[in-house]
Protein backbone atom coordinates (compact mmCIF):
# COMPACT_ATOMS: atom_id res chain seq x y z
CA UNK A 1 0.00 0.00 0.00
CA UNK A 2 0.81 3.33 -0.66
CA UNK A 3 0.59 6.10 1.39
CA UNK A 4 -1.76 9.15 0.25
CA UNK A 5 0.47 12.30 0.31
CA UNK A 6 -2.31 14.81 -0.10
CA UNK A 7 -1.94 17.93 1.80
CA UNK A 8 -4.04 18.37 5.12
CA UNK A 9 -5.69 21.53 5.72
CA UNK A 10 -7.74 22.40 9.07
CA UNK A 11 -11.07 21.87 7.67
CA UNK A 12 -10.56 18.71 5.56
CA UNK A 13 -11.46 15.85 6.80
CA UNK A 14 -9.19 12.88 5.72
CA UNK A 15 -12.00 10.21 5.28
CA UNK A 16 -10.13 6.98 4.55
CA UNK A 17 -7.67 7.84 6.91
CA UNK A 18 -10.89 8.12 9.58
CA UNK A 19 -11.95 5.08 8.19
CA UNK A 20 -8.44 3.12 8.17
CA UNK A 21 -7.90 3.82 11.88
CA UNK A 22 -11.77 3.02 12.76
CA UNK A 23 -11.30 -0.20 11.08
CA UNK A 24 -7.59 -0.64 13.17
CA UNK A 25 -9.56 -0.08 16.15
CA UNK A 26 -11.73 -2.66 15.46
CA UNK A 27 -9.24 -5.23 15.03
CA UNK A 28 -7.55 -3.83 18.05
CA UNK A 29 -10.69 -4.08 20.26
CA UNK A 30 -11.73 -7.61 18.56
CA UNK A 31 -8.76 -8.98 20.01
CA UNK A 32 -9.29 -7.51 23.36
CA UNK A 33 -12.78 -8.60 23.57
CA UNK A 34 -11.72 -12.70 22.63
CA UNK A 35 -10.80 -12.66 26.30
CA UNK A 36 -13.70 -12.03 28.03
CA UNK A 37 -15.20 -14.10 25.54
CA UNK A 38 -14.02 -17.33 26.55
CA UNK A 39 -14.36 -16.34 30.23
CA UNK A 40 -16.80 -19.59 30.57
CA UNK A 41 -14.05 -22.16 28.95
CA UNK A 42 -10.96 -20.59 30.62
CA UNK A 43 -13.42 -21.13 33.56
CA UNK A 44 -14.00 -24.84 32.93
CA UNK A 45 -10.76 -25.58 31.77
CA UNK A 46 -8.80 -24.17 34.64
CA UNK A 47 -11.43 -24.20 37.41
CA UNK A 48 -11.47 -20.26 38.26
CA UNK A 49 -13.59 -18.42 40.26
CA UNK A 50 -15.64 -15.06 39.97
CA UNK A 51 -12.73 -13.43 41.53
CA UNK A 52 -10.40 -15.07 39.68
CA UNK A 53 -12.06 -13.97 36.40
CA UNK A 54 -12.09 -10.28 37.84
CA UNK A 55 -8.39 -10.52 38.42
CA UNK A 56 -7.63 -11.10 34.50
CA UNK A 57 -9.67 -8.60 33.37
CA UNK A 58 -8.31 -6.62 36.63
CA UNK A 59 -4.43 -7.01 35.15
CA UNK A 60 -5.61 -6.56 31.51
CA UNK A 61 -7.40 -3.53 32.03
CA UNK A 62 -4.49 -1.64 34.75
CA UNK A 63 -2.07 -2.78 32.38
CA UNK A 64 -3.59 -1.14 29.05
CA UNK A 65 -4.90 2.11 32.06
CA UNK A 66 -1.60 2.56 33.89
CA UNK A 67 0.32 3.19 31.05
CA UNK A 68 -1.74 4.92 28.50
CA UNK A 69 -1.52 8.07 30.29
CA UNK A 70 2.44 8.65 30.10
CA UNK A 71 2.32 6.93 26.47
CA UNK A 72 -0.34 9.94 25.47
CA UNK A 73 2.22 12.66 27.32
CA UNK A 74 5.17 11.25 25.88
CA UNK A 75 3.66 11.31 22.38
CA UNK A 76 2.65 14.45 22.59
CA UNK A 77 6.12 15.58 22.77
CA UNK A 78 7.59 13.25 20.35
CA UNK A 79 5.17 11.93 18.04
CA UNK A 80 6.04 8.14 16.95
CA UNK A 81 3.97 7.09 13.68
CA UNK A 82 5.63 3.38 14.07
CA UNK A 83 4.33 3.20 17.67
CA UNK A 84 0.76 2.10 15.66
CA UNK A 85 2.01 -0.87 14.57
CA UNK A 86 4.24 -1.74 17.47
CA UNK A 87 1.17 -2.11 19.63
CA UNK A 88 -0.54 -4.55 17.77
CA UNK A 89 3.20 -6.22 17.55
CA UNK A 90 2.04 -6.62 21.56
CA UNK A 91 -1.20 -7.33 20.93
CA UNK A 92 -0.36 -9.94 18.63
CA UNK A 93 2.19 -12.08 20.94
CA UNK A 94 -0.36 -11.67 23.68
CA UNK A 95 -2.86 -13.59 21.67
CA UNK A 96 -0.50 -16.43 20.47
CA UNK A 97 0.43 -16.36 24.60
CA UNK A 98 -3.47 -17.00 26.04
CA UNK A 99 -4.25 -19.78 23.12
CA UNK A 100 -1.03 -21.88 24.55
CA UNK A 101 -1.65 -20.75 28.20
CA UNK A 102 -1.10 -24.02 30.54
CA UNK A 103 -2.40 -22.29 34.17
CA UNK A 104 -3.62 -18.73 35.93
CA UNK A 105 -0.60 -16.77 35.49
CA UNK A 106 0.12 -17.61 32.32
CA UNK A 107 -3.08 -16.46 31.22
CA UNK A 108 -2.22 -13.07 32.99
CA UNK A 109 0.97 -12.94 31.67
CA UNK A 110 -0.67 -13.12 28.42
CA UNK A 111 -3.30 -10.54 28.80
CA UNK A 112 -1.05 -8.10 29.79
CA UNK A 113 0.69 -8.17 26.65
CA UNK A 114 -2.08 -7.23 25.25
CA UNK A 115 -2.70 -4.47 27.44
CA UNK A 116 0.03 -2.75 27.07
CA UNK A 117 -0.86 -2.52 22.81
CA UNK A 118 -3.81 -1.23 23.99
CA UNK A 119 -2.01 1.37 25.90
CA UNK A 120 0.43 2.04 22.79
CA UNK A 121 -2.45 1.92 20.24
CA UNK A 122 -5.06 4.46 21.38
CA UNK A 123 -3.26 7.88 22.73
CA UNK A 124 -1.97 7.83 19.26
CA UNK A 125 -4.54 6.60 17.34
CA UNK A 126 -6.71 9.19 19.00
CA UNK A 127 -3.94 11.86 17.76
CA UNK A 128 -4.76 10.49 13.80
CA UNK A 129 -8.60 10.46 14.10
CA UNK A 130 -8.07 14.31 15.46
CA UNK A 131 -5.51 15.55 12.94
CA UNK A 132 -7.67 13.71 9.70
CA UNK A 133 -11.06 15.30 11.66
CA UNK A 134 -10.78 17.97 9.39
CA UNK A 135 -13.05 20.52 12.90
CA UNK A 136 -15.39 17.51 12.80
CA UNK A 137 -14.69 16.22 16.14
CA UNK A 138 -17.36 14.55 17.32
CA UNK A 139 -18.06 13.02 14.29
CA UNK A 140 -14.33 12.42 13.84
CA UNK A 141 -13.97 10.39 17.04
CA UNK A 142 -17.34 8.65 16.87
CA UNK A 143 -16.05 7.15 13.48
CA UNK A 144 -12.41 6.14 15.68
CA UNK A 145 -14.62 4.81 18.53
CA UNK A 146 -17.50 2.97 16.37
CA UNK A 147 -14.64 0.83 15.15
CA UNK A 148 -13.22 -0.20 18.46
CA UNK A 149 -17.10 -0.92 19.35
CA UNK A 150 -17.72 -3.12 16.11
CA UNK A 151 -14.39 -5.48 17.05
CA UNK A 152 -15.45 -5.64 20.58
CA UNK A 153 -19.42 -6.98 19.59
CA UNK A 154 -17.49 -9.57 16.74
CA UNK A 155 -15.23 -10.67 19.06
CA UNK A 156 -17.63 -12.83 21.53
CA UNK A 157 -19.99 -13.92 18.11
CA UNK A 158 -16.48 -15.00 16.63
CA UNK A 159 -15.67 -17.12 20.02
CA UNK A 160 -18.68 -18.60 19.88
CA UNK A 161 -18.26 -19.60 16.60
CA UNK A 162 -14.36 -20.59 16.63
CA UNK A 163 -13.27 -21.08 20.24
CA UNK A 164 -15.75 -22.30 21.82
CA UNK A 165 -16.48 -25.45 20.00
CA UNK A 166 -13.00 -26.06 19.31
CA UNK A 167 -11.10 -25.68 21.88
CA UNK A 168 -8.53 -22.34 23.55
CA UNK A 169 -5.71 -23.22 20.98
CA UNK A 170 -7.96 -21.73 18.16
CA UNK A 171 -7.31 -18.54 20.39
CA UNK A 172 -4.15 -18.13 17.82
CA UNK A 173 -6.20 -17.74 14.93
CA UNK A 174 -7.10 -14.26 15.65
CA UNK A 175 -3.23 -13.57 15.05
CA UNK A 176 -4.10 -13.38 11.69
CA UNK A 177 -6.52 -9.89 11.77
CA UNK A 178 -3.23 -8.67 14.37
CA UNK A 179 -1.07 -9.26 11.40
CA UNK A 180 -3.46 -7.60 9.08
CA UNK A 181 -3.43 -4.78 11.76
CA UNK A 182 -0.08 -4.34 11.78
CA UNK A 183 -0.12 -3.81 7.84
CA UNK A 184 -2.61 -1.29 7.93
CA UNK A 185 -1.49 0.81 10.63
CA UNK A 186 2.16 0.85 8.88
CA UNK A 187 0.43 2.54 6.09
CA UNK A 188 -1.90 4.87 8.61
CA UNK A 189 1.63 5.56 9.84
CA UNK A 190 3.02 6.84 6.65
CA UNK A 191 0.12 9.27 5.74
CA UNK A 192 0.41 9.99 10.12
CA UNK A 193 4.73 11.02 9.60
CA UNK A 194 3.77 13.07 6.13
CA UNK A 195 1.39 15.41 8.07
CA UNK A 196 2.39 15.63 11.96
CA UNK A 197 4.16 19.26 11.28
CA UNK A 198 0.88 19.95 11.04
CA UNK A 199 -0.73 18.44 13.97
CA UNK A 200 1.96 21.20 16.04
CA UNK A 201 -0.61 23.24 18.15
CA UNK A 202 -0.13 26.83 17.59
CA UNK A 203 1.07 28.88 20.96
CA UNK A 204 -1.64 30.27 23.31
CA UNK A 205 -2.05 33.76 24.13
CA UNK A 206 -1.12 34.04 27.48
CA UNK A 207 -3.38 37.03 28.44
CA UNK A 208 -4.01 35.64 32.24
CA UNK A 209 -2.28 33.21 34.27
CA UNK A 210 -5.14 31.42 36.08
CA UNK A 211 -7.04 30.75 32.69
CA UNK A 212 -6.75 28.89 29.31
CA UNK A 213 -8.24 28.81 26.42
CA UNK A 214 -10.41 25.95 24.68
CA UNK A 215 -9.86 27.17 20.96
CA UNK A 216 -9.64 30.57 18.90
CA UNK A 217 -13.77 30.66 19.21
CA UNK A 218 -13.96 29.56 22.81
CA UNK A 219 -13.75 32.12 25.86
CA UNK A 220 -11.15 32.18 28.62
CA UNK A 221 -12.54 29.44 31.38
CA UNK A 222 -10.58 29.68 34.96
CA UNK A 223 -7.93 26.82 35.51
CA UNK A 224 -10.18 25.87 38.90
CA UNK A 225 -12.90 25.30 36.77
CA UNK A 226 -11.18 23.17 34.07
CA UNK A 227 -9.82 20.69 36.57
CA UNK A 228 -13.42 20.53 38.35
CA UNK A 229 -14.52 19.82 34.92
CA UNK A 230 -12.14 17.05 34.67
CA UNK A 231 -12.77 15.11 37.88
CA UNK A 232 -16.57 15.22 36.76
CA UNK A 233 -15.88 13.52 33.81
CA UNK A 234 -14.05 10.71 35.59
CA UNK A 235 -16.47 10.52 37.46
CA UNK A 236 -18.69 10.05 34.70
CA UNK A 237 -16.65 7.36 33.13
CA UNK A 238 -16.56 5.55 36.28
CA UNK A 239 -20.12 5.04 36.29
CA UNK A 240 -20.15 4.06 32.95
CA UNK A 241 -17.09 1.53 32.97
CA UNK A 242 -18.06 -0.12 35.75
CA UNK A 243 -21.98 -1.04 34.45
CA UNK A 244 -19.88 -1.88 31.66
CA UNK A 245 -17.16 -4.07 33.30
CA UNK A 246 -21.17 -6.03 34.62
CA UNK A 247 -21.93 -6.65 31.17
CA UNK A 248 -18.82 -7.47 29.11
CA UNK A 249 -17.61 -9.95 31.84
CA UNK A 250 -20.50 -11.06 33.74
CA UNK A 251 -23.41 -10.71 31.32
CA UNK A 252 -22.95 -13.87 29.81
CA UNK A 253 -22.72 -15.38 33.31
CA UNK A 254 -26.17 -13.73 34.36
CA UNK A 255 -27.77 -14.81 31.56
CA UNK A 256 -26.69 -18.72 32.11
CA UNK A 257 -27.67 -18.31 36.08
CA UNK A 258 -30.97 -17.02 35.40
CA UNK A 259 -32.20 -18.28 32.20
CA UNK A 260 -30.26 -21.44 31.76
CA UNK A 261 -29.25 -20.57 28.24
CA UNK A 262 -25.76 -22.49 26.62
CA UNK A 263 -22.96 -20.40 26.48
CA UNK A 264 -23.05 -20.28 22.80
CA UNK A 265 -26.53 -18.79 23.62
CA UNK A 266 -25.39 -16.40 25.78
CA UNK A 267 -22.30 -15.22 23.59
CA UNK A 268 -24.80 -14.61 20.88
CA UNK A 269 -26.92 -12.06 23.67
CA UNK A 270 -23.29 -10.49 24.31
CA UNK A 271 -22.79 -9.84 20.37
CA UNK A 272 -25.94 -7.99 20.54
CA UNK A 273 -25.25 -5.69 23.64
CA UNK A 274 -22.13 -4.99 22.19
CA UNK A 275 -23.37 -4.13 19.01
CA UNK A 276 -25.96 -1.67 20.27
CA UNK A 277 -23.27 -0.19 21.62
CA UNK A 278 -21.31 0.62 18.29
CA UNK A 279 -24.51 2.11 16.94
CA UNK A 280 -24.58 4.15 20.59
CA UNK A 281 -21.03 5.14 19.96
CA UNK A 282 -21.28 6.04 15.94
CA UNK A 283 -24.68 8.57 17.09
CA UNK A 284 -22.90 9.91 20.14
CA UNK A 285 -20.30 12.14 18.47
CA UNK A 286 -22.06 13.54 15.37
CA UNK A 287 -25.24 14.64 18.24
CA UNK A 288 -22.72 15.97 20.30
CA UNK A 289 -21.52 18.33 17.23
CA UNK A 290 -25.45 19.11 16.86
CA UNK A 291 -26.51 19.64 20.57
CA UNK A 292 -23.79 20.32 22.39
CA UNK A 293 -21.51 17.35 24.01
CA UNK A 294 -22.68 18.20 27.65
CA UNK A 295 -26.29 17.71 26.95
CA UNK A 296 -25.54 13.82 25.02
CA UNK A 297 -23.01 13.26 28.19
CA UNK A 298 -26.12 14.18 30.32
CA UNK A 299 -28.55 12.17 28.13
CA UNK A 300 -26.37 8.91 28.27
CA UNK A 301 -25.58 8.42 31.12
CA UNK A 302 -28.61 9.62 33.21
CA UNK A 303 -30.64 8.85 30.31
CA UNK A 304 -29.89 5.05 31.08
CA UNK A 305 -31.15 4.77 34.41
CA UNK A 306 -34.46 3.79 34.15
CA UNK A 307 -33.57 0.97 31.82
CA UNK A 308 -30.71 -0.02 34.16
CA UNK A 309 -33.09 0.09 36.89
CA UNK A 310 -35.43 -2.04 35.37
CA UNK A 311 -33.23 -5.02 33.75
CA UNK A 312 -33.02 -7.41 36.61
CA UNK A 313 -36.74 -7.65 37.18
CA UNK A 314 -37.09 -8.54 33.42
CA UNK A 315 -38.02 -11.76 31.56
CA UNK A 316 -35.25 -13.24 29.11
CA UNK A 317 -36.57 -11.33 25.78
CA UNK A 318 -37.22 -7.84 28.00
CA UNK A 319 -33.37 -8.53 29.61
CA UNK A 320 -32.10 -8.88 25.71
CA UNK A 321 -34.45 -5.79 24.76
CA UNK A 322 -33.68 -3.84 27.88
CA UNK A 323 -29.85 -4.76 27.11
CA UNK A 324 -29.99 -3.34 23.83
CA UNK A 325 -31.56 0.35 25.06
CA UNK A 326 -29.36 0.45 27.67
CA UNK A 327 -26.07 -0.06 25.00
CA UNK A 328 -27.46 1.94 22.33
CA UNK A 329 -28.04 4.76 25.07
CA UNK A 330 -24.93 4.89 27.71
CA UNK A 331 -22.41 4.02 24.87
CA UNK A 332 -22.95 7.51 23.29
CA UNK A 333 -20.79 9.06 26.09
CA UNK A 334 -17.43 8.61 25.12
CA UNK A 335 -17.09 10.26 22.16
CA UNK A 336 -18.94 13.55 23.71
CA UNK A 337 -16.96 12.90 26.76
CA UNK A 338 -13.40 12.90 25.58
CA UNK A 339 -13.80 15.44 22.78
CA UNK A 340 -15.57 18.04 25.57
CA UNK A 341 -12.13 16.92 27.76
CA UNK A 342 -10.07 17.72 24.26
CA UNK A 343 -11.80 21.15 24.06
CA UNK A 344 -10.95 22.04 27.84
CA UNK A 345 -7.07 21.27 26.89
CA UNK A 346 -6.10 22.25 24.00
CA UNK A 347 -3.08 21.02 22.04
CA UNK A 348 -3.36 17.79 24.67
CA UNK A 349 -5.38 15.50 22.42
CA UNK A 350 -2.23 12.45 23.62
CA UNK A 351 -2.33 13.19 27.35
CA UNK A 352 -6.22 13.49 26.99
CA UNK A 353 -6.93 10.83 25.20
CA UNK A 354 -4.35 8.76 27.25
CA UNK A 355 -6.24 9.82 30.48
CA UNK A 356 -9.64 9.10 29.56
CA UNK A 357 -9.11 5.79 27.90
CA UNK A 358 -6.39 4.80 30.73
CA UNK A 359 -9.19 5.71 33.53
CA UNK A 360 -11.74 3.96 31.10
CA UNK A 361 -10.33 0.65 31.10
CA UNK A 362 -8.58 0.91 34.97
CA UNK A 363 -12.31 1.70 36.67
CA UNK A 364 -12.95 -1.52 33.62
CA UNK A 365 -10.64 -3.74 35.45
CA UNK A 366 -11.15 -2.95 38.68
CA UNK A 367 -15.52 -2.65 38.47
CA UNK A 368 -14.70 -6.27 37.24
CA UNK A 369 -12.75 -7.61 40.03
CA UNK A 370 -14.73 -6.26 42.61
CA UNK A 371 -17.78 -7.06 40.96
CA UNK A 372 -16.20 -10.64 40.70
CA UNK A 373 -15.59 -10.80 44.44
CA UNK A 374 -19.17 -9.77 44.83
CA UNK A 375 -20.48 -12.39 42.95
CA UNK A 376 -18.44 -15.06 44.91
CA UNK A 377 -19.97 -13.60 48.06
CA UNK A 378 -23.54 -13.21 46.83
CA UNK A 379 -24.84 -14.13 43.12
CA UNK A 380 -24.95 -12.64 39.60
CA UNK A 381 -28.00 -11.36 40.09
CA UNK A 382 -27.19 -9.19 42.98
CA UNK A 383 -24.55 -7.52 40.89
CA UNK A 384 -26.63 -6.90 38.28
CA UNK A 385 -29.03 -5.32 41.08
CA UNK A 386 -26.76 -3.30 42.66
CA UNK A 387 -25.40 -1.96 39.26
CA UNK A 388 -28.53 -1.00 38.28
CA UNK A 389 -28.23 2.48 40.16
CA UNK A 390 -24.82 3.41 38.96
CA UNK A 391 -26.34 5.68 35.70
CA UNK A 392 -27.77 7.79 38.34
CA UNK A 393 -24.51 9.33 39.17
CA UNK A 394 -24.87 11.16 36.05
CA UNK A 395 -27.09 13.78 37.34
CA UNK A 396 -23.74 15.62 37.98
CA UNK A 397 -23.67 16.50 34.62
CA UNK A 398 -24.97 19.68 35.56
CA UNK A 399 -22.08 21.00 37.40
CA UNK A 400 -20.27 21.10 33.33
CA UNK A 401 -19.57 24.36 31.85
CA UNK A 402 -21.68 24.90 28.92
CA UNK A 403 -18.86 25.21 26.49
CA UNK A 404 -20.58 25.11 23.30
CA UNK A 405 -23.28 27.88 24.84
CA UNK A 406 -20.30 29.89 25.20
CA UNK A 407 -18.60 29.96 22.16
CA UNK A 408 -22.19 30.68 20.38
CA UNK A 409 -22.56 33.63 22.72
CA UNK A 410 -18.86 34.39 21.88
CA UNK A 411 -19.20 34.66 17.85
CA UNK A 412 -22.24 36.54 18.40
Amino acid sequence: MKATTTTLNSRQTVYPILFAISFSHLLNDLIQSVIPAVYPLLKENYALSFTQIGIITLVFQLTASILQPFVGLYTDKKPNPRSLAIGMVFSFTGLLCIAFASNFYYILASVSLIGMGSSIFHPEASRVAHLASGGKKGLAQSIFQVGGNAGSSTGPLLAALVVIPFGQHFISWFGLLAIGGMLLLTWVGKWYQYNLPLSTPKKEIKTHPEVITTDLATPLIPKRKVIISIIILLVLIFSKYFYMASMTSYFTFYLIDKFHVTVQQSQIYLFTFLAAVAIGTILGGPLGDRYGRKLIIWVSILGAAPFTLLLPHMNLFGTVVLAVVIGVIIASAFSAILVYATDLIPGKVGLVAGLFFGFAFGMGGIGSAVLGWIADKTSIEYVFSICAYLPLIGIITGFLPNIEGSRKRNKS
